[in-house]
């Protein structure tokens, strides 16, 4: 089959064949139509030091996909050939304390699809059964395609109650968005997204955030005034991993108010926490997705109305994958697909 590998300790990837994954009695083959390109895959493409410190090589990489199951392992019995299918990335021990008290999520040993396990930019993926979410029939392929980074949204939207709330989300790329929806649909009052991205600021106010606001030229204490807003945002959602966008959030923030922390640093940055203190500020790091209740969720939002598929700008063939990953990496985008198969 073909596939996207990172075959060298260097930057860059390769699209080679490579074996169909062996499909194990507890395991479902799935035949992939369309995935989607995430940070982590930039990271392993230009093999920074993070890449560097997590990815084993050679690996096929890639973790966000909908496919159709072509064949099921011998002990399968739930799931059938021609199913419609995501997968769950978060492959857990089942073992440790979390996983045997039934919280997966929080798995001390977890492995992940496409970044230390063969991922899913392929023409084929091997998941255990566990792991696959099956989709209704009629759903949008790219809007299932995009499960994986909208339950990281949905994950993070919900984390705290939104209802009547104000929210303050910093970062306006795809999954910023998608929990902007999220907190819409939920009944947030105010919803203000910052970034410094024209592109992705627009995309934001296609989608009916309340302000998107370019910090380079607008703080956040301006948007506040603009929406005559006196104490603070109730809930925050970080999701840019950048040191000055936390802290922006933390002086905008109400007395208890409470933070859904999901963007990812690369280095560690200092903080104000006598402000985390003094203000009683909830912070809480949010990893993936819940397994499966975040799934379940995600389904019910799309059947009731939710509405992602704007997020997806630009799709490309997998053959084209490098053009797919120079648009993602320049970030006048949304959300980036790669084309394996017809549905």
């Amino acid at each position: 089959m073909k596939a996207l590998v990172k075959a060298a300790a260097e930057p860059g990837l390769v699209y080679i064949d490579v074996a169909v994954p062996p499909v194990g009695r507890d395991d479902v083959l799935i035949r992939v139509l369309r995935t989607g390109l995430c940070g982590t895959d930039l990271h392993i493409e230009s093999w920074d030091s993070w890449a560097q410190a997590h990815i084993p090589v050679p690996l096929v990489v890639g973790h966000e996909f909908v496919g159709r199951i072509v064949e099921a392992g011998t002990d399968v019995a739930d799931l059938q050939v021609g199913d419609l299918v995501s997968g769950e990335g978060h492959l857990v021990c089942g073992r440790c304390r979390n996983c045997m008290a039934g919280r997966r999520v929080e798995c001390a040993r977890t492995k992940s699809v496409g970044v230390t396990s063969p991922g899913a930019f392929a023409e084929f993926i091997a998941l255990p059964a566990t792991n696959v979410w099956r989709h209704p029939p009629d759903i949008d392929l790219d809007v299932a395609a995009i499960f994986d980074p909208f339950g990281n949204a949905v994950h993070t939207a919900l984390t705290f109650p939104v209802l009547g709330e104000d929210v303050l989300i910093t970062g306006a790329g795809p999954i910023g968005i998608m929990a902007a929806i999220v907190a819409r649909h939920a009944g947030a009052r105010h919803i203000v997204i910052t970034d410094v991205g024209a592109y992705r600021l627009d995309l934001a106010r296609a989608v009916g955030v309340t302000l998107a606001v370019d910090v380079r030229s607008t703080s956040v204490a301006e948007a506040m005034e603009q929406l005559g807003m006196r104490e603070g945002f109730d809930v925050g959602l970080e999701m840019s991993g950048q040191p000055s966008a936390l802290r922006d959030m933390l002086a905008a923030m109400r007395h208890g108010g409470r933070i859904a922390l999901l963007g990812l640093p690369t280095h560690e940055f200092g903080i104000d926490w006598a402000r985390v203190v003094l203000n009683m500020l909830t912070i809480r790091g949010i990893y993936g997705r819940q397994m499966f209740e975040t799934w379940y969720e995600m389904s019910v939002l799309t059947q009731s109305g939710v509405d992602i598929a704007p997020v997806v700008t630009h799709r490309y063939d997998a053959a084209d994958f490098q053009q797919a990953f120079d648009t993602a990496r320049a970030g006048s985008c949304g959300k980036v697909l790669l084309n394996w198969a017809d549905g």
